[in-house]
């Protein structure tokens, strides 16, 4: 398992048990990733900064910021996990694996991490920004979990000032037990999405996805200049 996860990853190993070591998780006691976790956030934030920094010559600090957040997220990172089946090269206890711990984006996000800082142990900074290069995706092609689309609309708007998305429900329609919800989100009188859901808070999301994408696509085509 480990010989195919350094084929996805395009390191091989001199160390092993540093791999090892990357993958074992804290359900198996004491020898477990959470150093190699903590080492592998910083070599992460660091290759991203520098990364972006020279891809994004335009972008300011706060552009920077927020295009490296996207990058380091849970989403982002169990994201990468997922393309290298790295869950199932994973190291755990019985009653970890049998609650779904292959799968959690927590436990994916800090093995990846962890796994980046042992290439780093193993072959240094160029190794661990080879991997990042070849494995990370870009900012565009995150798949961000639905809840954070309103944080998301939140920090695009900072971009540019000015006051912040203010969420309406339009109206209730289905019986009682099944009710659908109906939802914008406005700025300055402007309406900027609608969204649908189960519920107020799933409408609201839903506004703030339509609303990112319509705000992205204006910023793509017309709000930038060379």
């Amino acid at each position: 398992m480990r010989k195919k996860l350094m084929e996805a990853l395009g390191y091989t190993f001199r160390d092993e048990a540093l791999l090892r070591r990357a993958l074992t998780h804290p359900s198996m006691g004491r020898e477990d990733n959470q150093r190699l976790e903590f080492l592998g956030d910083a070599v992460l934030q660091y290759l991203m900064s520098d990364q972006l920094y020279r891809e994004h010559p335009e972008d300011r600090e706060g552009g920077l910021t927020h295009l490296r957040a996207l990058l380091v997220c849970e989403a982002a990172l169990s994201q990468v996990a997922g393309k290298l089946g790295l869950g199932e090269a994973l190291i755990m206890d019985r009653g970890e694996e049998q609650t779904g711990g292959r799968t959690k984006p927590s436990v994916l996000c800090d093995a990846m991490e962890a796994v980046l800082a042992a290439v780093y142990l193993d072959g240094g900074m160029e190794a661990a920004r080879g991997v990042v290069t070849r494995c990370w995706p870009k900012p565009e092609e995150v798949s961000r979990p639905l809840q954070d689309a309103k944080g998301e609309l939140q920090e695009e708007l900072q971009k540019d000032g000015g006051d912040p998305p203010v969420y309406e429900i339009l109206g209730q329609r289905g019986p009682d037990h099944a009710p659908w919800f109906e939802a914008v989100v406005i700025r300055g009188g402007k309406t900027l999405g609608r969204g649908e859901g189960k519920t107020k808070k799933q409408a609201e999301q839903a506004a703030a996805l339509a609303a990112l994408r319509s705000v992205k696509g204006e910023r793509k085509h017309g709000g930038h200049h060379d």
